[in-house]
């Protein structure tokens, strides 16, 4: 698969880490530190700029060091950049730690994993079938 990509940051375009990595890092495209607080959130630019194939996604992920020894995540994980977006990837990261976390110039701060979707076609019904499960959710098959 091919993805074009304009890359604006100081950093080299995303590549991934070993060969069987799943994500390619983002990196923090800033210019000086910054600081997030506690329960803060940022909307952190990567510089990169990417023309998505039709039916796939880049979707962002947390990286998961970041998240386990910080605290730190990617809010609306995963984050999804629709093949039709041309603007600049921005990362929404948020601090959950009761530290403050500082992001440096160029910190690997999320990951990108591309995805094959479909297209859904909705078919307007009058019910659904039944299944054992029905309605059930939030916690109704129990904890095992």
């Amino acid at each position: 698969m091919k993805v074009r990509i304009v890359n604006r940051s100081r950093w080299d375009v995303p590549s991934y880490a070993t060969e069987f990595s799943a994500g390619v890092d983002l990196r923090a495209n800033i210019e000086a530190p910054l600081t997030l607080r506690p329960l803060e959130r940022a909307m952190v630019p990567t510089g990169l700029y990417m023309a998505i194939p039709a039916g796939f996604e880049g979707q962002v992920r947390p990286r998961s060091g970041l998240a386990a020894k910080h605290g730190v995540t990617v809010l609306n994980t995963p984050g999804t950049i629709d093949a039709d977006y041309r603007g600049e990837i921005r990362v929404i990261l948020v601090n959950l730690s009761s530290e403050p976390f500082e992001i440096a110039p160029g910190e690997r701060i999320a990951q990108m994993v591309f995805a094959r979707h479909e297209v859904a076609q909705f078919e307007p019904v009058e019910a659904l079938d039944e299944t054992e499960r029905g309605s059930g959710g939030f916690g109704s098959t129990g904890k095992q």
